[in-house]
């Protein structure tokens, strides 16, 4: 029996990230493919963004959206606040993290797009958690590489750092952001 050389892993991840892309840019529906400005678009369940301009794909990012009981939010939006090397401050404690690094859950910007001032109280998979007042979905970076892909956050979506800070030059205040479940 011949050697077979194998291909490059690589190339291969490469294709198939831009098959999984193209079957979700696919299955939008015709009204989000058709609008003429620049939006985001989550596919929640595919763990898939999307940043479209005039029905053309702009940019494609894996990510990590809530978990049950921390579901993130579905519906139509829109960007209303963005910051670079973003602080986080502990929803339940207080505590604010404000240096970048594997302590700051937000890595290195943070775009919102929902708030909700209902509270919370549901299990996070390691404690219940109980949040009175207002707490703020949006798109950040994370330094939890293995969370991308994941149904994991506390509601929001977690990028690579590096696809976050592509997407934040790409987004203005008021950008639309739908999210399908």
């Amino acid at each position: 029996m011949l050697p077979v050389t194998l291909p490059e892993p690589l190339p291969l991840l490469q294709a198939a990230s831009m098959d999984s892309v193209m079957e979700a840019l696919a299955s939008l529906p015709a009204e989000l493919r058709d609008q003429q400005d620049r939006h985001i678009v989550l596919l929640r369940g595919r763990r898939r963004l999307l940043l479209l301009e005039n029905g053309d794909l702009r940019l494609a990012f894996p990510v990590a959206t809530g978990m049950p009981g921390w579901e993130t939010p579905t519906g139509s939006f829109a960007v209303f606040q963005k910051i670079d090397r973003p602080v986080w401050v502990h929803p339940v404690t207080g505590e604010r993290v404000e240096e970048q690094g594997p302590d700051n859950p937000l890595g290195s910007h943070w775009m919102a797009f929902h708030r909700d001032c209902l509270g919370r109280d549901a299990h996070d998979g390691d404690q219940w958690i109980t949040i009175n007042g207002c707490t703020t979905t949006g798109f950040h970076g994370t330094p939890h590489r293995w969370t991308v892909g994941r149904a994991i956050s506390h509601g929001c979506v977690r990028l690579y750092n590096e696809d976050v800070s592509s997407l934040y030059g790409q987004v203005t205040i008021g950008t639309p952001v739908t999210v399908l479940p």
